[in-house]
């Protein structure tokens, strides 16, 4: 008799982005003339860079020819990308790296719901709140969350709210946690710890012997100097952190997916009987098995963005989502709302009016504005009484939503 995973089954229904979809259909059907702005999902919507979309004609032509064809690439990655990474995104902040320590995957989302296999269902998940749902979602499956609570908490998860009480700043917790899940700048909320809080986290790790899951996705988008890019310029992060990056709202590799996971040979995990543990050793082990490396050809339009053509093009991409980043923060402040986020990443972040809850004036916007935005609260309790828009839309359409808003709420 064949048994079901019943972690899955513990899951909500159906994946945020998923329910969202659904609402817009429905809105589609009932109102099939009406222009539907999408500022919920963050996909990009702006070309590969020329670049990139070089190198990748250059490796299909590769791929033509008996003397320049590739089949199977190693499980870790090409080296041509590997060292490229290095060299331009870790060397000049005085981070030193090994080829070994860097992974190359299909996406940041991918690695950080597999981390996981390498890891024992008894260990205690802490993550902020409002967090990337992918976080909480691989935990359930691995076994570590628990139960579902009325509060819309996993019984065995620790939440460190992020509100505007707070300036979303994660206060350290007051129980040990194991694993903990930061993602800065953060989606959703657009905010950023400085060099100091990000510290506190590293010390507290070193001190319990935890490991920090740091998302970096969106360090591209960082203006302000004190705002660290990576973990590992907090001295110790590489006993004690792994982190992820992405080419996906980099680059716009969101359709070609390419991104990739540093793990460094020092950060240890412990076994039931106290052996220290290498995880790099372990990742490695875990991606020979499971995972047969992202394609060359999605490899060689990512090291093409480290050419200094490749660099000016995804400045001129990111500065553009930056620019509707700006005009939704300014419009929506001209109207008296409150909102964060959208200095330092491509996502802002507003509390609703009159103490509306999310999913409530999420479905105000697109029935009365005609704009898709995302609810708070479907990342996390904390998240209730916020929406997230995503700068990821054209201009026209990022300017046309604000003037639908602020002549619906003026």
């Amino acid at each position: 008799m064949a048994l079901v995973n019943e972690e899955f089954l513990k899951l909500p229904g159906s994946y945020l982005f998923s329910d969202i979809a659904k609402k817009v259909n429905t809105f589609k059907i009932t109102h099939p003339k009406e222009d539907v702005i999408r500022l919920g999902i963050g996909d990009v919507t702006r070309p590969l860079p020329a670049a990139s979309i070089e190198a990748m004609h250059k490796a299909v032509n590769d791929m033509t020819s008996k003397r320049t064809f590739h089949g199977y690439g190693p499980e870790q990655g090409y080296s041509f990308l590997i060292s490229t990474i290095i060299k331009n995104d870790y060397q000049p902040r005085g981070i030193h790296l090994t080829p070994t320590e860097v992974f190359i995957n299909d996406g940041a989302k991918s690695d950080t719901g597999n981390i996981g296999d390498i890891l024992s269902r008894d260990n205690c998940i802490g993550v902020t709140d409002p967090i990337y749902p992918v976080y909480i979602d691989s935990n359930v499956m691995g076994g570590r969350a628990g139960v579902l609570e009325k509060s819309g908490k996993w019984s065995n998860i620790t939440y460190m709210p992020c509100r505007g009480e707070n300036n979303f700043i994660p206060a350290i917790p007051e129980k040990q946690i194991d694993i903990i899940y930061l993602c800065y700048p953060n989606n959703p909320t657009g905010t950023t710890l400085t060099k100091a809080e990000l510290k506190k986290w590293v010390d507290y790790a070193i001190k319990n012997n935890a490991i920090i899951m740091f998302d970096s996705a969106y360090e591209a988008y960082i203006q302000e100097d004190d705002v660290p890019h990576s973990i590992y310029e907090i001295k110790g992060a590489q006993k004690c952190a792994i982190e992820f990056r992405s080419f996906s709202k980099t680059a716009g590799f969101t359709g070609v997916r390419c991104g990739y996971t540093v793990v460094p040979k020092e950060v240890m995990a412990t076994t039931l009987s106290g052996e220290k543990v290498s995880l790099n050793a372990l990742w490695n082990r875990r991606q020979c098995t499971k995972f047969n490396g992202a394609s060359y050809i999605s490899q060689r339009g990512a090291e093409a963005i480290y050419t200094p053509e490749g660099k000016k093009e995804i400045k001129e991409t990111i500065d553009y989502y930056m620019g509707n980043a700006s005009v939704m923060k300014e419009s929506l402040e001209a109207i008296g709302l409150q909102v964060y986020g959208g200095v330092n990443a491509p996502y802002v972040w507003i509390k609703t009016p009159d103490n509306t809850s999310s999913w409530k004036f999420f479905d105000q916007l697109l029935y009365e504005c005609y704009v898709v935005t995302t609810p708070g609260v479907g990342f996390g309790p904390s998240g209730e009484g916020y929406i997230r828009l995503s700068a990821f839309g054209t201009r026209e359409d990022t300017i046309e939503a604000m003037h639908r808003i602020q002549n619906k709420l003026l």
